[in-house]
């Protein structure tokens, strides 16, 4: 796959995990009661702001693979 076409997908899927990711946060903080104390409050925001790193890490990896480099035996493809 070109680099150009898993930097397309990935960034999708970096704009959906980050939605997906906020969404889950605020609701997660809402059931948890959190503005009762304001530091653990703060602490929550803090570590769920920062959590979608993680699972983006492989994702960000994955995108900024370089292409393959072709056989020599293959013809060199067209460049428009």
């Amino acid at each position: 796959m070109p680099i150009r076409v898993r930097k397309l997908i990935g960034t999708v899927a970096l704009l959906v995990l980050v939605i997906v990711w906020a969404l889950l946060a605020m609701g997660f903080a809402q059931m948890l009661a959190l503005s009762n104390n304001r530091l653990v409050e703060i602490a929550y925001y803090v570590v769920a702001g920062l959590g979608w790193v993680l699972p983006a890490m492989p994702l960000i990896s994955w995108m900024s693979r370089p292409d393959p480099e072709p056989d020599e035996a293959d013809p060199p493809s067209p460049r428009p």
